[in-house]
């Protein structure tokens, strides 16, 4: 049982820095220990066995910390069958899987008609299956080329069964951040406005963040501001999901050069401090897919109460080179290595199994 979040004591942006730059380490993992005790006093640590289809990797935004995408013309780019698709959901479903997260590169030929059509041809086809797919920037330009508004694409997406929608394309929401990036992806505003949209018809969605590019600790906070803004004014976000740039194989890494990883010790921080400052998420999400399994675990002493998915399969991350992977049983072995109690959730974090 989640308990409901008080504001009451909310920090503020000048009390988040000063943590990130002079709390220790112990001292912020026992802050947001606290924290998630008191929103999950049951000691749960969920997790959801699903599978990234990303079902075409033809996008045109180049986005400068992806080595995913590819432009039409190359011979390695891709449009997924329904075939395949379906081949793909299948083996999910024979692991017990339940949701599907499926993001693609924004494809500048494909419309409406085509997403309403896939979605139509998933949910008939496999109604046990959850679909938390596209992220803001697929809506946007769904949008676009269709000549039809936001909120109309993702009302239409919705009546053809889409559920969710993932955070993804957030990276830091400082418009800064971004035209160095990403200059060719949608501002920060248009990202809150995608998800204030999706609330609005009553369709949850995830709020993410990716650090370790140009951004500044505050730029980091403020990032943090906005997402607790709008989960105030609408309660539609159900985590929050925080992981590393993974820079091999990016154009980013040539145009800096002397770009370092992010330590375990700055993501743990991180983590920590968001816990603490989102006091209005009900789900921090651990990102052992970028940190490993080992600070993953760690992740769950410094507030996160989620594993997040078992990745059946991931191509996003791992084409910038994380290549960490860990199944459904390992997963529950690592929650209990800890002394939490293990549960398969599912997208709406309702517990579907304890362990």
């Amino acid at each position: 049982m989640v308990k409901k979040m008080s504001i009451t004591n909310r920090i503020t942006k000048k009390e988040a820095l000063d943590l990130i730059h002079n709390a220790s380490l112990v001292e912020l993992g026992e802050m947001a220990s606290k924290i998630k005790e008191q929103l999950h006093p049951d000691r749960i640590t969920s997790f959801v066995v699903d599978r990234n289809i990303n079902y075409t990797n033809v996008c045109w935004v180049d986005c400068k910390f992806c080595a995913f995408y590819r432009h039409g013309r190359d011979d390695d780019s891709y449009v997924l069958s329904y075939e395949e698709i379906d081949k793909k959901i299948e083996e999910l479903l024979e692991i017990g899987g339940t949701q599907i997260l499926m993001q693609g590169g924004v494809h500048p030929k494909l419309k409406i008609e085509y997403y309403e059509d896939l979605v139509e041809h998933i949910h008939t086809k496999f109604p046990q299956i959850t679909l938390h797919s596209f992220s803001a920037i697929e809506i946007v330009y769904i949008a676009k080329v269709s000549k039809i508004s936001i909120l109309e694409v993702l009302k239409r997406l919705q009546d053809k069964g889409l559920s969710s929608i993932p955070g993804a394309g957030a990276e830091i929401l400082s418009d800064r951040v971004r035209d160095i990036i990403a200059p060719k992806k949608i501002d920060a505003s248009k990202w809150l406005e995608v998800h204030r949209l999706a609330h609005s018809i009553g369709m949850k969605t995830t709020a993410t963040m990716m650090f370790g590019t140009v951004e500044t600790d505050e730029e980091i906070i403020e990032h943090w501001d906005l997402i607790r803004q709008l989960q105030d004014e609408t309660g539609g976000f159900r985590a929050f999901i925080m992981w590393s740039f993974q820079s091999s194989n990016t154009k980013l890494l040539e145009e800096i050069p002397d770009m370092k990883p992010q330590s375990s010790n700055r993501y743990l921080r991180l983590l920590a401090v968001s816990r603490i400052f989102l006091d209005n998420f009900p789900n921090i999400q651990s990102s052992w897919v970028t940190q490993g399994s080992y600070i993953g675990q760690m992740a769950l002493k410094f507030g996160a109460n989620d594993l997040g998915s078992t990745m059946m399969e991931e191509n996003v991350v791992a084409a910038a080179g994380a290549s960490n992977c860990m199944n459904q049983d390992e997963m529950i072995e690592l929650i209990r290595d800890i002394g939490e109690n293990p549960a398969k959730r599912n997208t709406a974090y309702e517990i579907l199994e304890r362990f």
